[in-house]
């Protein structure tokens, strides 16, 4: 029999953190508006005082708006990241920006899988307003989907600590290949964010797929997903944290709110030690 989930608890060596996931109305093409209401998400999360912020994928343009892709694209140093990391020193928070469109031939801070093409590509950034951790989405999506005929899959999978935690990050469809989080656990990772632009009618997979990831890693996971309507497609919303064991602990409905948590930097390692499931491997 599995044991019983702990309790969730802090020392004063391990504070905890606090988590707020954004699920914010992405609105199809509309860069200027949904980047304002990830702000507006940002700053009302740091007034009920989290310590990391995180947005959905491609909170920018949004996910479906295939046809918005090359217009919205930029830079990691464009205007988007700018105001994003202005606004985290401002704040005094970490914030996951979710992801954009990245115009690979204008990035120069951060070397880039190809010399050009665009990539579905997120970036963690500190309290300080520094980025810690690049990512773009590896596994790009051909199922009635134009984004693996768009974008350039990301070849970088790194982890950053932040708060106490060492931070992993994948994206959405990301979530149907296992390997990728083992990966990211074997480098040390205990909180996984996964920004996401999940559509209905795939509840089950959504919701089992993401807690299958927590459950086999043995780490905290949030799903950051969106709320809209697109012409072909409805984001089902439904962001949520789970627990090392799989519990979750924190979600929401479809519709735009805020999704906090309080995370505990030492629970992972105590329930890795009571359950050594990870340390069990053969592969």
């Amino acid at each position: 029999m599995s044991p019983e989930p702990d309790a969730p608890r802090s020392t004063d060596s391990q504070p905890s953190l606090t988590l707020t996931l954004a699920q914010i109305h992405v609105e199809a093409g509309d860069v200027d508006g949904n980047v304002d209401r990830a702000l507006e998400a940002i700053e009302r999360a740091a007034e009920k005082g989290t310590d990391l912020v995180a947005l959905p994928e491609l909170f920018t343009v949004g996910y479906f708006a295939f046809d918005c892709y090359q217009r919205a694209a930029e830079p990691l140093e464009g205007e988007t990241l700018t105001r994003i990391r202005e606004a985290a020193a401002d704040h005094g928070v970490a914030v996951l920006a979710g992801s954009i469109v990245e115009d690979l031939s204008e990035t120069e801070s951060v070397e880039t899988p190809a010399d050009e093409g665009l990539a579905n590509t997120a970036a963690l950034i500190d309290s300080t307003g520094d980025v810690v951790l690049v990512y773009r989405k590896h596994h790009l999506f051909g199922y009635d989907s134009a984004e693996s005929e768009l974008l350039v899959p990301g070849d970088r999978l790194e982890v950053a600590p932040v708060g106490g935690f060492t931070i992993g990050v994948t994206t959405c469809y990301d979530l149907r290949f296992p390997e990728l989080y083992r990966r990211l656990v074997t480098e040390g990772a205990d909180l996984l964010l996964v920004p996401s632009a999940w559509p209905y009618p795939r509840i089950e997979h959504w919701e089992t797929l993401s807690q299958a990831r927590a459950i086999e890693n043995q780490c905290y996971l949030a799903t950051i997903n969106g709320s809209g309507e697109f012409d072909d497609a409805t984001l089902l919303g439904r962001s949520t944290v789970y627990d090392p064991w799989g519990v979750p602990v924190a979600s929401s409905g479809d519709e735009p709110t805020l999704v906090s948590a309080e995370l505990d930097p030492g629970r992972v390692g105590r329930v890795r030690e009571e359950f050594p499931a990870l340390r069990d491997r053969r592969l």
